[in-house]
């Protein structure tokens, strides 16, 4: 009998103690599979960023060898028609933007159509004919000196998220271009969207121009399409809200109106949101280039505006102008 109950009090000692530490097996058990589940996940980013590195570096090869073989431009004769300066996240493009129709030269208050003026067939060249034997989406290529050198594809506002310009599943994305924007003419408004990646890849980038001095020393934006180049100067950098009621609501409607006063207004407020102050002035005709990628807050975009150099400005002047630019006072 003594030995019945020494067998069950042993017995219920040992229930009590499995009672007592299954919970810190357990817990060990999920920390095992959260740390599997990090290395797994922190795997797959790494190489999705080595993937993305080595797809961007091979379309650079191309695009250089594009350039290096490209025929000289054709030099047509220039339109009469006014020139506008040229083309140019977790990403949340900005939906439901309207386009008012461009009006005939001479009409009140609407700014009218403008053919490239070396190109006015709209022919692809042949840099982006070879470039487009990748993927026919690849529409331009956007290079900021030591900053960024990538290629832009453009679709619908979703597709490229989190796609590779090949259209492989990668975090990164691709740079797009907004399925707005149409290329028949000469843009006014050309909007680029891109990632903040952490990395530094697609506009991760955009972060270093809070800093005045990376904004002196990379003032100058390349954009090319394949229609024709186009040299841009950083006239605004700062934060803006898609919220219509906000008093920093960017209208992008506005800006990608023919309506030369929406413009000039949308324009306004680039200048006004913008950290700096700055002497490039920045007109309603002017082709304006938007750098877009999310901010903190989610209904926040950083934005990056260059307008396209005009005729008869030199690098040497506009960089001078920006070497006397101040950040603003809070």
């Amino acid at each position: 009998m003594k030995s019945g109950r020494l067998i069950r009090k042993r017995r219920a000692r040992d229930y009590s103690k499995r009672l007592k530490t299954w919970p810190l097996w357990l817990i060990v058990g999920l920390l095992a599979a959260v740390f599997v589940f990090s290395s797994f996940k922190l795997g797959s980013i790494v190489g999705e960023n080595i993937a993305s590195g080595q797809l961007s570096g091979q379309l650079r090869e191309i695009n250089e060898q594009g350039k290096a073989t490209a025929a000289p431009a054709q030099k047509e004769q220039a339109t009469n028609a006014p020139l506008a300066a040229e083309p140019a996240e977790t990403v949340r493009p900005v939906t439901g933007l309207k386009t008012v129709q461009p009006g005939k030269k001479g009409n009140d208050g609407l700014l009218p159509a403008v053919p490239y003026p070396l190109n006015k067939y709209a022919n692809v060249s042949n840099r982006f004919r070879k470039l487009q034997q990748q993927n026919k989406d690849i529409i331009g290529w956007l290079t900021i000196e030591d900053v960024v050198d990538e290629g832009v594809v453009q679709r619908d506002n979703t597709y490229y998220l989190r796609r590779d310009y090949k259209g492989y599943h990668n975090q990164n994305g691709s740079i797009f271009m907004d399925e707005n924007v149409a290329l028949k003419n000469r843009p006014y408004t050309i909007t680029l969207y891109g990632h903040n990646m952490k990395s530094g890849a697609m506009f991760g980038f955009m972060h270093h121009y809070e800093h005045v001095n990376f904004y002196h020393e990379h003032p100058f934006v390349q954009f090319d399409t394949a229609y024709e180049d186009g040299r841009y100067v950083i006239f605004a950098i700062g934060v803006v809200s898609t919220k219509e009621y906000d008093a920093d609501y960017l209208n992008l409607s506005k800006l990608n109106s023919f309506t030369a006063a929406w413009r000039q207004e949308a324009i306004r407020t680039l200048q006004l949101r913008s950290l700096y102050t700055t002497t490039v002035d920045v007109a309603a005709d002017d082709q304006i280039l938007l750098l877009m990628t999310c901010a903190q807050d989610d209904t926040e975009r950083w934005v990056i505006a260059a307008r396209r150099i005009r005729d008869g400005e030199t690098e040497k002047q506009l960089a001078e102008r920006i070497r006397r630019t101040q950040r603003k006072a809070n």
